[in-house]
């Protein structure tokens, strides 16, 4: 125990090492570029006007929202993982994030341009929005689902039928739509990290601090139902109960981490099966490690999209997409 305790600790370490490095480079990347010297002109109160502007108003709430997003998304995607017992669950793939999507184009299709669609009250409706969208998702995908139980075959099959059906409705609604939401709601699908304000931070933040220290207080329970669910029983633990109150807390936090960073997928199947890999399956260690690695897998994806155009950005889902799809086929083969 002592020995997997200090490799959590390493491990932890070590990415949060990492998160810091890209984090540092990804202040310099972007249409204006900013010498690190310039950074730290700025976080001394001497830098210029217009490297204080990009930096304080533009880039540091992006790269903080993808952080907390990429925390989010690996947690959701650690908990339909292990509640589903199934390895290849992922908000994404279920069809959790398109729910959330198409409630959003709903909002922007339905209430953009009014009073629930302008100004600071839309970014706060947002997240609503897409957790009542990605909470039918769930509620459909367990529907078609259950026969006798659920099965992981079965759940990953309804899921795909949902995801893809979900995406027809989306593109049925973008086709109806004016350019400018046209353009807002493609961006926002591509899986771009469109909300680069603070009162988006502000907006998923409260989110992430309540939901992942729940499901870090849950992660015992977790441990149990690996065991299956007569043995969870045997052990005092109200298998259902609990299994529902996990299941709102992954889609709680897919649904508000999809209303900012759009359809972001894979990233919810990358993080946990890496954490696993290297400190194991005990949820204490390993849910905590996930919420690190999603957070530098998005931060650096975001990165990426930076430095591959020239003059324009490459969409962080897109990015996250080519690297988690050939993870994914390995998955499949490898099962």
């Amino acid at each position: 125990m002592l020995h997997t305790g200090r490799k959590v600790v390493f491990v932890s370490v070590i990415t949060a090492i990492a998160i810091a490095i890209v984090f540092i480079i990804s202040l310099n990347l972007g249409t204006i570029r900013i010498s690190p010297a310039e950074v730290l002109q700025v976080i001394t109160g001497s830098g210029s006007d217009q490297n204080r502007t990009v930096l304080i108003h533009f880039r540091l709430p992006r790269m903080v929202i993808a952080l907390l997003i990429g925390a989010g998304i690996a947690i959701s995607g650690a908990i339909l993982q292990s509640v589903s017992r199934n390895p290849l669950a992922d908000p994404g793939i279920l069809g959790i994030n398109a729910g959330a999507g198409l409630s959003v184009v709903l909002y922007i299709f339905y209430f953009q341009g009014g009073a629930l669609g302008s100004g600071w009250l839309s970014i706060y409706m947002m997240p609503f929005a897409a957790l009542l969208g990605a909470f039918a998702a769930a509620l459909l995908i367990y529907t078609v689902a259950w026969k006798d139980g659920v099965t992981p075959v079965r759940l990953i099959l309804s899921g795909i039928g949902v995801n893809a059906g979900f995406g027809a409705f989306i593109i049925v609604f973008q086709l109806m739509m004016d350019p400018n939401d046209f353009m807002k709601a493609t961006i926002w699908l591509s899986g771009s990290i469109w909300g680069t304000s603070w009162p988006y931070v502000g907006a998923v933040l409260p989110w992430i601090v309540l939901l992942i220290p729940w499901v870090l207080y849950k992660s015992r329970y977790l441990n149990a139902m690996q065991l299956g669910d007569q043995a969870a029983a045997g052990l005092g633990i109200r298998v259902e109960r609990e299994r529902r109150v996990l299941l709102f807390i992954a889609v709680a936090l897919a649904g508000a981490c999809v209303s900012v960073g759009g359809g972001i997928t894979f990233l919810g199947l990358i993080a946990p099966h890496l954490a696993r890999k290297l400190v194991g399956p005990r949820h204490q260690s390993y849910l905590p490690v996930s919420a690190l690695l999603g957070a530098l897998l998005l931060l650096g994806a975001d990165m990426i999209g930076k430095m591959l155009m020239a003059n324009a950005e490459v969409p962080v889902g897109l990015v996250v997409a080519c690297l988690g799809a050939p993870y994914f086929i390995y998955l499949l083969i490898k099962d």
